[in-house]
């Protein structure tokens, strides 16, 4: 999951309203999504990207948007079944963006979490 962090403040109010737009590929959805998630309910692991722009991941997005979630590659990362290029599980999606390239396939959540967990001292990831 890429979190883009957003603040808004709403009228009168002198603290930021915060959101986060999410962007992955969900089993659940169908595939490459955007959507709004509660990231403060502890089921998240927050990781800083400081090189990754809120315009990168929405150009990303775009360019990505509607494909279908590849069950194929997320089981070849345990049985080495091929993946289908035309579509993304959540960490190869997460990892090309990333990266800029085409090897997330090669990369469980939790492969991506370790690799990109150190040198991590914040708990957000990308900021708008």
């Amino acid at each position: 999951e890429i979190a883009v962090e957003k603040q808004a403040f709403l009228s009168g109010d002198y603290y930021p309203y915060i959101t986060y737009d999410c962007y992955s590929s969900s089993p659940r959805d169908g595939g490459v999504r955007h959507k709004v998630i509660d990231l403060k309910d502890g089921k998240w692991d927050l990781i800083e990207l400081p090189n990754i722009t809120a315009e990168q991941v929405k150009r990303y997005y775009t360019q990505t948007q509607g494909r279908g979630y590849d069950w194929w590659g997320m089981l070849g990362i345990a049985f080495g079944i091929q993946q289908k290029r035309s579509r993304y599980f959540c960490s190869e999606w997460c990892f090309n963006l990333i990266k800029n390239g085409d090897e997330g396939w090669r990369f469980s959540p939790n492969h991506l979490a370790a690799i990109f967990r150190r040198g991590a001292k914040s708990d957000y990831s990308a900021r708008s």
